[in-house]
Formats: structure tokens, sequence, C-alpha cells
């Protein structure tokens, strides 16, 4: 943990369309020591009983009420205008609060991700960094 940035393999789905299987991403690790992710940061988090890193989308913040409902995500009773790139689908979840502190997550790729709607908000402390661009394979680079 002692660098600024490190590299991180894509595993699996669950970020798709946005993020493919086996694509290499540079993941910044200072700025959320300076201030909480955003809403629509790709982050990198590590659950206590999981040995890989997780790489998810940030959809709601401590102090909000979200819901999922047919893979569209509703903050305080509002659907989420949601510019990237989602595979709707999935399981719902029902209206909760995140509290102060926390983090809901969801993989872009709704029907095929573990995320928030499982394993519930995540503390900030559990967020390694923020994904900012893939690197690999090249004709893929592209800023996140």
């Amino acid at each position: 943990h002692a660098f600024v940035a490190q590299a991180m393999v894509v595993q699996g789905p669950s970020m798709q369309p946005t993020l493919y299987y086996n694509e290499r991403v540079i993941v910044e690790k200072v700025s959320y020591h300076l201030h909480a992710p955003r809403r629509g940061d790709i982050i990198i988090l590590r659950l206590p009983d999981e040995d890989e890193p997780l790489i998810k989308r940030v959809v709601a913040l401590g102090g909000e009420t979200v819901a999922v409902r047919g893979g569209h995500v509703f903050i305080n009773g509002e659907q989420l205008d949601e510019p990237w790139s989602t595979i709707a689908g999935g399981a719902n979840y029902p209206a909760t609060p995140v509290p102060e502190g926390y983090v809901f997550v969801l993989g872009d790729n709704r029907p095929r991700s573990r995320d928030s709607r499982s394993f519930g908000p995540v503390p900030l402390e559990h967020v390694i960094g923020h994904a900012l661009f893939v690197y690999w394979p090249l004709d893929q680079v592209k800023g996140l």
C-alpha cells in the first residue's frame, strides 16, 4: 500500500461494457485520502473476507437513500442519470440509507455483478483507490 499508484488486472465481466476481462487499469491511491469518492468513480475495494480486490462504480454516497429497480438506480427516490454505459437487469435492492463514511457500489454489468446489492454499502476504509485509465491492451487505452 506504500505506492501512490498500482496496476490492476480486470477479473470477470462485472464492469462490462466499460471494462473487460484481462484489461489492465492504473489505480491511483492518494486522492481518497483528501476527499471521499464521487458518484460515478470507478473504485478498487477490498472486502475483509476476500482475497482479491473488486472493481466497481460508486452510485450512492453516505447520507443518501439508494434503491435499485429493474437495473436502474434511484437516489432519494429520483432515478439516477447514468451517463456511463450499463447493462440493465440483475437483482433489485430496496430503498436503504447509505451510512456516512460508506459508498454504495454496483458493477456496470448489473446482471453479472456481485456488488453492494449482495454485500451492502462499503466502508471508505475498504476503498483502495480510483481507477483512472485502461493502459492495456493498447488498442483499448482510454480514460475512466
